[in-house]
């Protein structure tokens, strides 16, 4: 799959990265972490510009995300709900809901690069919650570059060893955002039996 995506990248360069990353954030399983990285990588090597890279993934993350919360915007809670009914969506979608509810705008933040599993769920939540747009647009913004110029730059930097690279940081960054999320759900399942406790 990481080969293909190589080749695609090698071949059809920014399109593919902005297709990779508008999509991803509408919750399709893309491995757009590897996008990035080999994006970086092609611009180190003089196949692509770097700025052109950073600039055409940064403005489709942020246009996905911006769809994703209009579509919760629209829907309301009827999408997530839709959603919900598979158990795997279920758990990221109560994660989600978890963290806007915790963090708000904070949240949208740190759903975009280091819990990035729930990005396309926190963008429907924070639509459907009715978050103000240009709150979600400066929080998830800020996060996108982060995301981007993090993946791009790796890519950028060790290129020359791509196959190596996207392996480490496939199983870092799945690391990563587990220990994050589970974290966040410990505190608040921490915060909860306090009030309780405080209650009786």
């Amino acid at each position: 799959m990481t080969e293909t995506l190589f080749g695609y990248v090698s071949s059809y360069g920014l399109p593919v990265i902005a297709i990779s990353a508008f999509l991803s954030c509408l919750a399709l399983p893309i491995p757009t972490f590897a996008v990035m990285l080999s994006g970086g990588a092609f611009a180190a090597s003089g196949d692509l510009v770097l700025w052109q890279v950073l600039s055409t993934a940064y403005l489709a993350a942020v246009l996905g995300d911006q769809s994703g919360f209009q579509v919760g915007r629209w829907s309301g809670r009827a999408a997530i709900e839709f959603l919900a009914r598979s158990p795997k969506k279920e758990a990221l979608i109560a994660r989600a809901n978890a963290s806007v509810a915790r963090w708000g705008g904070a949240g949208v933040f740190l759903s975009t690069w280091l819990f990035a599993p729930l990005g396309p769920w926190v963008n429907l939540i924070a639509g459907a919650a009715g978050m103000p747009r240009l709150q979600f647009l400066a929080w998830d913004s800020t996060g996108e570059a982060i995301w981007v110029a993090t993946y791009v730059g790796l890519g950028f930097l060790f290129g020359s060893r791509l196959p190596d690279l996207v392996e480490l940081v496939g199983n870092w960054a799945g690391l990563i955002s587990s220990i994050g999320i589970s974290s966040v759900l410990g505190a608040l399942l921490v915060r909860a039996a306090i009030r309780h406790r405080r209650r009786e």
